[in-house]
């Protein structure tokens, strides 16, 4: 009898849903840090005031030769655990420091710590689910001798947008020239994102440009809540998907007919949402990378949009409109520009509140309760304001922001207003001009009205405005020339991402 054949030991086969096998298509973003950062090493630039030393700063716990300490990278859920038990450590010792301020025996201290530790839990809660809002205008100190914008990164051509992490510590902003840099808020260090070829756009969906070259002029920008997407748009028609992390080109929608002028990721979702020139707005699934809907109504261009949710959006058109989407209902309500003004620029404040900057100067607050503006601020950036230094505003005279105006001021051609930002959830907003100046306000409560805090100086377009999450910093994106135009240009301001610290008063429970 033949004797039988040997069996051949057989290599074990990865699982169809590993993270590096299924199906051959390996997904950039599940790539082990050291890998990523071999790979784009050459890639990576820095920012030109930075140093030149060589050493990666964003990573933390890599050494020279891009290989990790030895320790193991965390998964998502354990960072999440980590970080929960950290926050209720703060919770707790900052309960416990507020009940040892006050004379009481042990037993009382004990029990007057769990007391604050629930305290602080119900009121982030009632915070972050929009039922409360935060108060930070009135923990706003006045500015020093000393503070001012700082320039963090530097373009060569004007910044059109800028957008922050959900945390605050990372941020983006790109230019007309094309340039996506991812920057670190604390060091500055930055990281350029590299645009593919034109086959691998292909590849991605993108279709084919209608003359011989891709325009790559990027209009706007938006982060999706977990920081895992960034989406960006310009005059190509296509919505552009990044990997954060890895800070590839994953995916082109398209299906817009006009450039493309806004982004907006709904909170903690992956739906995105865009605007454009041919007045629609389309909703996508970055996770799935797929089309949802499309949603019609403005008889205009969209200029800019506001997500507060996934199922809420806020719009602003140049047909002199406002829309609110109600996005399950399929329904919208429609709020109309007052007197002869158009809207430029829109914000949400909370569920129930929001802000508009037109362009003859003036700011208006919304309320869902009302078709007209509740209150607004007339001449709200007036151009005498741009010889005021920024700390100020206590000794001089500003032009009469509400009422009747003096001629000289009326002469002096009102500023139109080009971007507003808030730290949604609280009580302050910011508005930026193309005078280059950027007021802080604050939002009064039972929609009472606005009242102004300070005015930080800048030279050039304020095309774009982030506040971070803590309130505790102000980012604008500054150009010599406009966002969607060069119909103007100031030659001494410097193309760039500028910053401006935010000091508040300390509070006990604050974190």
């Amino acid at each position: 009898m033949a004797p039988r054949p040997r069996k051949r030991a057989s290599r074990s086969k990865p699982r169809a849903g590993s993270r590096r096998g299924g199906g051959g298509d390996e997904d950039p973003f599940f790539e082990s840090e050291p890998k990523r950062r071999r790979s784009g090493r050459d890639e990576d630039i820095e920012s030109e005031d930075s140093d030149d030393d060589g050493v990666a700063v964003l990573g933390g716990g890599v050494d020279e030769d891009g290989e990790e300490g030895g320790k193991e990278e965390e998964t998502v859920g354990e960072k999440k655990i980590r970080m929960a038990k950290e926050w209720l450590k703060r919770v707790t010792e900052a309960a416990n420091k507020g009940a040892e301020d006050e004379d009481e025996d042990e037993n009382e201290n004990e029990y007057d710590g769990d007391r604050r530790v629930a305290e602080i839990l119900q009121r982030k809660q009632l915070e972050e689910s929009g039922r409360k809002r935060r108060d930070l205008a009135a923990r706003v100190l006045p500015l020093g001798p000393k503070d001012g914008f700082k320039v963090l990164v530097k373009h060569r051509q004007p910044v059109t947008a800028v957008a922050l992490s959900t945390d605050s510590d990372k941020g983006f902003s790109a230019s007309k020239d094309g340039v996506i840099v991812r920057w670190d808020v604390e060091t500055g260090k930055s990281e350029k994102y590299l645009w593919p070829s034109e086959n691998v756009l292909v590849s991605h969906h993108a279709k084919p440009p209608l003359s011989a070259k891709r325009s790559k002029q990027v209009l706007a920008l938006a982060v999706s809540s977990d920081g895992r997407y960034l989406a960006s748009g310009g005059l190509d028609r296509h919505i552009h998907l990044w990997d954060v992390r890895s800070r590839e080109h994953i995916q082109a929608f398209s299906g817009h007919r006009g450039l493309i002028s806004c982004l907006a990721f709904g909170l903690d979702s992956s739906e995105l949402f865009s605007g454009s020139f041919d007045r629609s707005i389309m909703q996508w699934n970055a996770e799935d990378r797929t089309y949802m809907n499309c949603l019609y109504g403005h008889q205009n261009e969209i200029l800019t949009m506001d997500a507060l949710s996934k199922d809420r959006l806020l719009t602003v058109a140049r047909d002199r409109t406002m829309h609110l989407w109600k996005i399950p209902e399929e329904s919208q309500l429609v709020f109309r520009a007052p007197a002869a003004a158009s809207l430029e620029c829109c914000c949400f404040i909370d569920d129930k509140e929001f802000l508009s900057g037109s362009d003859d100067g003036s700011i208006e607050l919304w309320s869902i309760m009302r078709k007209k503006p509740t209150h607004i601020i007339r001449n709200a950036h007036p151009i005498s304001c741009t010889n005021l230094n920024s700390i100020g505003n206590d000794d001089q005279e500003l032009p009469n922001e509400n009422g009747i105006h003096n001629s000289e001021n009326v002469s002096s051609a009102q500023s139109w207003v080009s971007a507003v930002a808030a730290r949604k959830g609280s009580d302050l907003a910011a508005s930026g001009a193309g005078n280059g100046l950027v007021r802080l306000w604050a939002i009064e409560p039972d929609s009472k009205g606005i009242r102004s805090l300070f005015n930080l100086q800048l030279d050039g377009f304020v095309n774009s405005l982030a506040i971070a999450k803590s309130g505790r910093f102000i980012v604008a994106g500054v150009g010599q020339e406009p966002r969607l135009g060069r119909w103007g240009r100031v030659q001494s301001a410097q193309n760039g991402v500028a910053i401006h610290a935010i000091r508040l008063k300390e509070e006990k429970d604050d974190l």
